[in-house]
């Protein structure tokens, strides 16, 4: 900032000599023609002004290519800052925000408030600064030789600046309007092509294509709106600024036919004049930029006005915190003697794994999706979660996870209330294998590595063995180094899978959820995939929710849920001879009807 601000005051002192060099040589060479001074005489005085005319050139041109430089670098850690501390800012937000919020509209925010805010400092720091400071010295020379001029340029800024500020508040309403056209056409954009076997197959393309369309043909209309306001002021602007000038230069033609000025002078002050003209010329251009940069930065400062999840911020903290300051404990690791999970030792203790205590949370007010859910599961049970489709099972995870917060109650790991517990403290004790294995674009090796980015070859290989994947891997163009493409579609759904079971076994937590990990795989892929998960739970306090009931069968309890609460809990054996919900899918499996089975796959998300 000091070199831009140091090379701004050079650049501005040596365009101000400029026009005291051309006068002071039209001095001289009216002088020379009209005989008052001989060619021989004045001639070396008229050279040495020219020297100096490029000498102050050259001192322009170094200052403001010095301070072009480091605005630029200016702009670009602005960038970086802004772009941190958003993508900063939305890691630590609810979920709820991102629930609500389209991924293409997240990034095109960030996207415009990065360009409009970078592009504005840098024409300010390259262009604007040193011309503001040209004019301050303009009106100070102006009032030196005629007081009336600097009279006539201060009038000019802040009548401008009014009928700029006229303008400003219904331009920026205008622009508003756009930017929601804008974020939502690449909001669909984003969704589209991450969707883009769904749009094809269903013949699509030219119904997506039109609504994209559609909202930025809405942006011209706008814009023609907004173009005509704009520009029609701009005139008067202009306009106003020409009278000004006309008052100017017609008091410096009088003064100088008077001959209160030589004609040295008078090309002094015209050129000083049109010093002082082109800032506010420019002004146009900056307020444009600086309005673009106020709109395109509304949506960007909503987001960072919104409030993080606290115990979101915590896990920031925990970060920057020394590891041995610490306070909450993290359950044994594998036992590498044995590759089982945490010994019943380890995790034994007298209060459960994972408490439920009246637990009541809604997505919505008012909307209950689990009303006084109580339950408790021992360390290294496991213990399978069913319901009707919608009733809350995959909602208990999200709860334990610390997604969203509870409304009532109280939930406990190892029983310490996660509420008062970090958010990394929390999920380093629990490992996931989701539905959806959400991969990330890059190598086999980053997304197993991804639950430790620290792991070595050889415990990456293990859990890639483990997990059944090693063979796909081995066979791989470059093995761990194959990239997978984004969300891994250069995979299949089994092999996607098998690398989210490594990269749960690599995290080796003492608790693990199975969110319905096998339901979209075909039976080979199945049981593969499984054979995996049987090694995964093997020691850990598993939480289930399956979509066959063979799994269900080979659990320690079952819970099930009934209208948002537990309605059943007990071992396979005695809940099916309980009538309730484990019962009716035992018999409609036995049943074994085509409507038997629609049934079990609709209402209850199972499979025989």
């Amino acid at each position: 900032y000091v070199v831009i601000i140091i090379a701004s005051i050079v650049t501005a002192a040596a365009t101000i000599v400029v026009p005291f060099l051309i006068g002071a040589a039209t001095d001289a060479i009216v002088a020379i023609v009209d005989g008052t001074t001989t060619f021989d005489a004045g001639i070396g005085g008229v050279l040495r002004l020219a020297v100096g005319f490029l000498v102050a050139e050259v001192v322009v041109l170094a200052a403001a290519s010095i301070g072009g430089a480091f605005g630029d670098v200016m702009s670009a850690r602005m960038r970086a800052t802004l772009s941190s501390r958003y993508y900063d800012h939305l890691l630590q937000l609810p979920q709820r925000y991102f629930d609500d919020e389209l991924t293409g509209t997240i990034v095109s925010r960030l996207d415009r408030t990065i360009t409009e805010v970078t592009q504005f400092v840098k024409s300010f720091a390259n262009t604007f600064f040193t011309m503001l400071l040209t004019t301050v010295a303009v009106l100070v020379i102006s009032a030196i030789h005629a007081w009336p001029l600097a009279l006539l340029l201060l009038i000019v800024f802040p009548v401008y600046m009014w009928l700029t500020a006229l303008t400003s508040k219904r331009w920026q309403e205008y622009e508003g309007d756009k930017n929601v056209e804008v974020d939502a056409a690449r909001g669909r954009f984003s969704e589209v092509v991450s969707q883009m076997p769904v749009v094809k197959s269903f013949a699509q393309e030219r119904r997506e294509h039109t609504i994209f369309a559609r909202r930025f043909d809405r942006t011209v209309e706008l814009t023609h709106g907004q173009a005509r306001h704009w520009h029609t002021m701009d005139a008067l602007r202009r306009f106003a600024l020409a009278l000004v000038f006309f008052g100017i230069y017609a008091i410096i033609f009088v003064l100088t036919a008077r001959g209160e000025f030589s004609l040295g002078t008078m090309v002094l002050l015209i050129q000083l004049m049109a010093m002082a003209r082109q800032p506010v010329a420019m002004m146009s251009f900056i307020i444009d930029a600086g309005q673009h940069a106020i709109a395109g930065s509304k949506d960007y400062f909503a987001v960072m006005a919104l409030e993080p999840d606290p115990r979101e911020a915590k896990a920031e903290e925990q970060r920057a915190e020394p590891a041995q300051q610490r306070a909450e404990p993290v359950e044994a690791r594998t036992d590498p003697s044995t590759g089982s999970g945490p010994s019943e030792e380890a995790g034994a203790s007298a209060a459960p794994a994972i408490a439920f205590e009246g637990v009541g949370f809604g997505y919505e007010p008012g909307q209950r999706v689990l009303d006084d859910v109580s339950f408790e599961i021992a360390a290294g049970e496991r213990v399978a979660f069913v319901s009707e489709s919608g009733g809350g099972k995959s909602t208990i995870v999200s709860l334990l996870l610390g997604f969203y917060p509870i409304d009532s109650g109280c939930i406990r790991l190892f029983g310490q209330d996660t509420a008062d517990l970090r958010m990394a403290a929390l999920r380093e004790r629990i490992g996931v294998v989701f539905q959806d294995p959400s991969l990330f674009s890059g190598t086999i090796r980053e997304n197993i590595a991804y639950a430790r980015p620290g792991a070595s070859d050889e415990e990456i290989t293990a859990a890639a063995r483990r997990a059944n994947a090693w063979e796909f891997i081995r066979r791989a163009p470059d093995g761990l180094d194959t990239v997978i493409g984004e969300r891994g579609l250069k995979l299949s759904g089994g092999q996607k899978q098998r690398i989210a079971v490594a990269r749960a076994m690599l995290k080796d937590a003492p608790v693990l959820i199975l969110d319905e990990a096998t339901s979209a795989l075909d039976t080979k892929s199945e049981r593969l995939v499984q054979a995996g998960l049987d090694d995964l739970m093997a020691g850990r306090t598993s939480l289930i929710i399956a979509h066959r009931l063979s799994t269900i069968s080979q659990v320690d309890r079952i819970v099930t849920l009934r209208d948002g609460r537990v309605d059943e809990i007990g071992s396979p054996a005695e809940l099916a001879a309980s009538g309730g919900i484990y019962a009716e899918l035992l018999a409609l499996q036995q049943e074994g009807t085509r409507g038997s089975k629609k049934k079990l796959r609709d209402r209850y998300g199972v499979r025989g």
